[in-house]
């Protein structure tokens, strides 16, 4: 008698996304639009209180985003 049971496997997770590499591409992140400055490769946005804030492709890929605004 075996005392291993089986059990589901756990679905696969999806693979992020990856990020527009157009310039001018606009992304959400946490309620604020962020635009791809082609000839810097950084995406700039504001942060809650206004300030610019520059975030790299890797630094808004660890954040979140998606390509609509979330409500």
């Amino acid at each position: 008698m075996s005392t291993r049971t089986e059990t589901e496997s756990e679905p696969a997770k999806p693979r992020a996304a990856s990020l527009p590499t157009a310039p001018c591409s606009v992304v959400w992140s946490k309620g604020h639009a962020y635009v791809l400055e082609g000839f810097r490769a950084r995406w700039v946005g504001v942060d809650d209180r206004g300030r610019p804030r520059a975030l790299s492709g890797e630094q808004l890929q660890r954040q979140g985003w998606t390509r609509t605004r979330a409500n």
